[in-house]
């Protein structure tokens, strides 16, 4: 593997990593998210069961709760159908964001999503993650190449006044920062995954 792959292939780890605290966080709150979508094949078939992974065991109980009494008000017409089927998805997405430390500010219309968790998702649907690390890929490298480039170009000048050294500064800051939070986030990674290991 070259210099240049080794670093892409970091560049995509830790991008990787810097989204996963937030997938959960990403579009779960939208009506075509995964929660959702979950929630409506659960109350047409009447198994609340698959729904339960999306939240902590201590939350199992309101869950079981309000898929009763959804499915109970559901049998009073179609208006009644809809409001408690809104009642429920909100119920669940708010448990489920609250799980994770995450504010619930209500649904989300459909198609409200970054697109790399759009293919994210896809990547688990079709068993290959090649287009998603692709794509990530080239994002990081496309942010490492412009921010390098405006600290390579105000270097040169860094010396000509006191306004050319602060813009170099401020390109160098940039410029390390987004470098030393790439690089961190792929050593907490591995890090996490050797601890998970040895547990």
């Amino acid at each position: 593997m070259t210099m240049t792959q080794k670093t892409l292939s970091l560049a995509t780890v830790t991008l990787l990593a810097l989204a996963m605290p937030s997938l959960g966080w990403a579009h779960c709150d939208t009506l075509d998210g995964p929660v959702v979508s979950e929630a409506r094949v659960a109350l047409e078939s009447g198994d609340v069961t698959p729904l339960l992974k999306w939240v902590a065991a201590s939350d199992e109980a309101d869950i079981r709760s309000a898929f009763e009494r959804t499915r109970a008000v559901r049998e009073l017409g179609p208006e009644a159908r809809e409001l408690a089927d809104t009642y429920f998805f909100e119920a669940l997405v708010r448990i489920h964001r609250a799980g994770e430390g995450a504010p619930f500010f209500g649904l989300k219309p459909p198609g409200d999503v970054d697109p790399a968790v759009a293919l994210a998702d896809k990547a688990l649907e079709t068993g290959s993650a090649e287009r998603l690390s692709t794509a990530i890929t080239g994002h990081v490298a496309e942010g490492v190449h412009e921010r390098f480039e405006r600290a390579a170009v105000a270097k040169k000048h860094a010396d000509d006044s006191v306004e050319a050294g602060r813009a170099f500064v401020a390109a160098y800051v940039e410029f390390t920062h987004y470098v030393e939070g790439l690089h961190q986030a792929a050593v907490g990674l591995a890090s996490d995954h050797e601890h998970a290991d040895h547990n």
